[in-house]
């Protein structure tokens, strides 16, 4: 059962944002936060309001129902809204347990991912490709913005790394759930004897960090300016336009050398190195609020081997949630993207529920 107070502070929170928004006294880019703040209550309020009045209605009905003065129709009509009145309260508790649950800050934000290959040499970069060539056509498929970063290329068409940024409506509450270790089992087309290989690639997701997400100061960062060139270059450049940036406190380094402007390399290469210091911050508050970490699915733990592709066999494991699809082209492709994508929302959902309760 939810303690009342905890849904009054629920009503008392969406009336006063109600009151505050519509005084027509607060600025413009605060009115912007506070609109948005106000819409999360949605249907939640009305659900709330039932909440607390459930007691007074259920006291009404008692009444009419043990009130033998009254007719057995009358009776019998309490009796069946009593008991869709306790239903519903079924229900409402529910819905208020989830909308109670502790809420990830960065949901809303877009993301930076970046795919490296890992274990397998060529047939890794391979695979760091083809999991690159799946999140595009997920984006596609959701009508997601993708702007490539940095690509670098292996031999046969193959990835050593690629950085990209997703834009749209709540990227990284979808794609949080990637990070970690992707295995690929299959047998290289280099492999004359049919033995199946096994490779792996690592995808980090990090929220996008905005400049009051994370304080930057000029004075903490070392930039370095050199001519570009060899691997992950697009040509070799005559001019020194390519930059690596390093953050001296966290010391996080970022070289960026795919642009010919030095200065659009500096722009892409702060966009990467913010993202990155924001999240190493994060990683450490959860680490601080442990019992939140064990109730997330989306750690963002590099190291943690997260889902298997194996080709003999077509079908795509999802390790954290033991969920198997044996359709793996159509995940490749998208199409089944976002059935994997909901159930780990769904576990996720429910550790935190388990947690609420202890």
């Amino acid at each position: 059962m939810i303690p009342l107070d905890k849904v009054k502070d629920i009503i008392a929170k969406h009336d006063a944002l109600e009151k505050e928004l519509s005084s027509g006294s607060i600025d413009s880019k605060l009115f912007a936060k506070k609109s948005k703040e106000y819409s999360n209550f949605g249907n939640i309020i009305s659900t709330a309001r039932e909440y607390v009045n459930f007691e007074n209605e259920k006291k009404d009905l008692l009444q009419m129902v043990q009130d033998k003065s009254n007719d057995q129709e009358i009776i019998d009509l309490a009796q069946k809204d009593l008991n869709d009145l306790i239903k519903k309260k079924e229900k409402y508790e529910n819905d208020l347990k989830i909308f109670l649950l502790p809420k990830d800050e960065d949901d809303n934000k877009n993301a930076i991912v970046e795919i490296r290959a890992g274990t397998g040499g060529l047939e890794a970069s391979l695979f760091c490709a083809d999991l690159f060539k799946m999140y595009e056509k997920v984006c596609s498929k959701k009508k997601w913005r993708l702007e490539i970063i940095n690509i670098s290329k292996s031999e046969a068409g193959g990835y050593k790394e690629v950085i990209f940024s997703v834009n749209g409506d709540n990227i990284y509450s979808y794609l949080k759930y990637e990070s970690g270790v992707h295995r690929v089992q299959r047998i290289p087309e280099t492999e004359t004897q049919g033995r199946v290989h096994t490779s792996a690639a690592t995808v980090a997701v990090l929220p996008e960090a905005e400049d009051v997400d994370v304080e930057i100061k000029e004075s903490d960062l070392r930039i370095d300016v050199f001519r570009a060139g060899g691997p992950g270059g697009q040509s070799v450049n005559t001019t020194d336009s390519a930059v690596r940036i390093t953050h001296i406190p966290s010391g996080v380094v970022v070289s960026q050398q795919d642009e010919k402007s030095q200065h659009k390399n500096k722009a892409k290469a702060l966009k990467i190195l913010r993202s990155r210091v924001y999240e190493a911050e994060k990683r450490k508050k959860d680490q601080e609020r442990s019992s939140n970490r064990r109730s997330q699915i989306g750690s963002g733990d590099r190291s943690e081997r997260i889902r298997t592709y194996n080709f003999p066999q077509g079908r795509v494991t999802d390790h954290r949630i033991n969920l198997t699809l044996h359709k793996l082209e159509e995940f490749l492709s998208g199409e089944i993207h976002e059935e994997m994508n909901q159930e780990l929302r769904l576990k996720e959902q429910n550790l935190k529920l388990e947690n609420l309760n202890t």
